[in-house]
């Protein structure tokens, strides 16, 4: 797999570096700010770019702001954030798109090796990585209590489908089911939850990350 770093502390891009060495892995490249980051994207995509919140200038949401940008600009390029907290304004932002190939953990996860190693392994197959302390923020702010109870079985069995990062059509292959009958449960399964209508959100990641937290 070939990686590119960008994180503003030289010891952890450094540590970063030789750990996923050890393990089989290439990073072209490791970078202290969001504007190397973009460069370096641009001259040679990774598979993945494992990207810090907080750089250079102003140290607050350059990292996730550089990550947008490569979801906009390299959609193939997998994303794994890493941070010390959980920006809630951003994130969601960044999961309001497709969310296959994305990551999200706190800092302390590295120093769980096999975890983190995982993580990367899943987001490069297209799938996802999430810290439980951020699926729980972000839902926190999305809506106040955790109405999965009030899914039907076959609402259940759609929700999980969804999770596994199945399309609607393949789910109503899956299902026996035609695909209206799959939009209409998926429509109501979201309404259930309490997920908001609200272009800032993916509605559809949020059921799925409900689905995961539960």
């Amino acid at each position: 797999m070939r990686l590119i770093l960008a994180d503003d502390s030289v010891l952890l891009r450094e540590g970063l570096t030789r750990l996923l060495a050890d393990a089989g892995h290439e990073v072209t490249a490791a970078v202290g700010d969001g504007r190397a980051l973009l460069e370096a994207v641009g001259e040679r995509p990774p598979d993945v770019a494992v990207i810090d919140v907080r750089m250079p200038p102003t140290h607050t949401d350059e990292g996730l702001r550089a990550a947008l940008a490569v979801r906009e600009s390299h959609p193939g390029v997998g994303v794994l954030v890493l941070s010390q907290y959980v920006e809630k304004t951003y994130a969601a932002r960044l999961l309001a798109g497709d969310a296959q190939g994305l990551g999200y953990l706190l800092k302390d996860r590295v120093s769980e090796v096999a975890d983190f190693l995982d993580a990367l392994e899943r987001i490069h197959a297209g799938g996802t990585a999430f810290d439980p302390e951020v699926v729980r923020q972000l839902l926190l702010r999305t809506t106040r209590a955790d109405p999965l109870s009030r899914l039907s079985p076959r609402e259940s069995e759609v929700l999980r489908h969804l999770a596994q990062g199945y399309a609607n059509a393949a789910i109503a292959a899956r299902l026996y089911v035609s695909l209206s009958t799959v939009e209409k449960h998926i429509n109501a399964l979201m309404d259930k939850l309490e997920l908001p209508r609200d272009p800032d959100y993916s509605r559809r990641v949020l059921a799925i990350l409900h689905y995961l937290d539960a």
